[in-house]
């Protein structure tokens, strides 16, 4: 299921477009449509920053739909945005928020179908882009571009973020490398030895033996390597820079 945000402040915009999104459900079942007056209602809803998609007004009293957007990133949420407004003066500071599209009312239903099949193929898209984890307590939904390197502790797989978080996995029952067996099929994860799974997008050195990566965190961090892969690595990391990752992708 998909999960669509929709935020005006006018009533009769808010009808409008919600009568257009029931006629797309129609077509694209699965969706899930939540209507709100303003970023504040939306912001201080539960899960607003877990929706999908967002389908947001620029001009809105108290918070612009731009200002919201960019609230909306600072709370990490990755949803893709759509702005709608009779304005175009607002579509370069629509890139502040990154936004997906911009429209200018009135909208026409077929040219707001048209972009919502491309915004949501996008956000499964999105969704793809990430890995589950078992924790102790919880299952976690984990951005690839946010995880640095994975280590094998203490029979637990522990993911380092971007952000200093570290997530232990729940005990392991089975090999370090099966259990990343999901990651693994993404081409900028690669296993350095048997107990080290690396990001190549956070690697900026491979020497003979270890790898140093280095993100937001202040200071950079070295990776041990077994002999004898050093060179096979480093072209590794060398390919997904140079030929970029669209050359690395295969089937999955």
């Amino acid at each position: 299921m998909s999960k669509i945000a929709v935020c005006d402040d006018r009533e009769e915009e808010r009808a409008a477009l919600g009568a257009m999104l029931r006629e797309y459900s129609g077509s694209c079942p699965g969706l899930s449509i939540s209507v709100f007056s303003s970023g504040q209602q939306l912001l201080l809803s539960e899960g607003g920053s877990d929706f999908d998609l967002y389908i947001l007004d620029v001009i809105m009293p108290e918070m612009s739909g731009i200002e919201l957007g960019i609230r909306l990133r600072e709370l990490g949420c990755r949803g893709t945005i759509i702005y709608l407004t009779v304005s175009p003066d607002f579509a370069v500071d629509s890139y502040d928020a990154r936004a997906f599209h911009y429209l200018l009312k009135p909208v026409k239903s077929t040219r707001l179908f048209e972009v919502l099949d491309q915004a949501l193929e996008e956000a499964e898209q999105k969704k793809a882009a990430c890995v589950t984890v078992k924790t102790r307590n919880s299952t976690r939904l984990i951005w690839l571009d946010e995880i640095m390197y994975v280590e094998l502790v203490n029979h637990t797989a522990r993911y380092h973020l971007s952000n200093r978080e570290t997530i232990d996995s729940v005990t392991l029952r089975r090999s370090f490398r099966s259990e990343l067996d999901a990651l693994l099929r993404h081409p900028e994860f690669v296993l350095c030895g048997a107990s080290f799974a690396v990001n190549l997008r956070y690697v900026t050195e491979v020497n003979k033996s270890t790898l140093r990566l280095q993100g937001a965190l202040p200071d950079s961090i070295r990776i041990p390597m077994p002999r004898g892969i050093a060179v096979g690595l480093r072209q590794q990391w060398e390919d997904y820079w140079l030929k970029g990752l669209e050359a690395l992708e295969g089937p999955v």
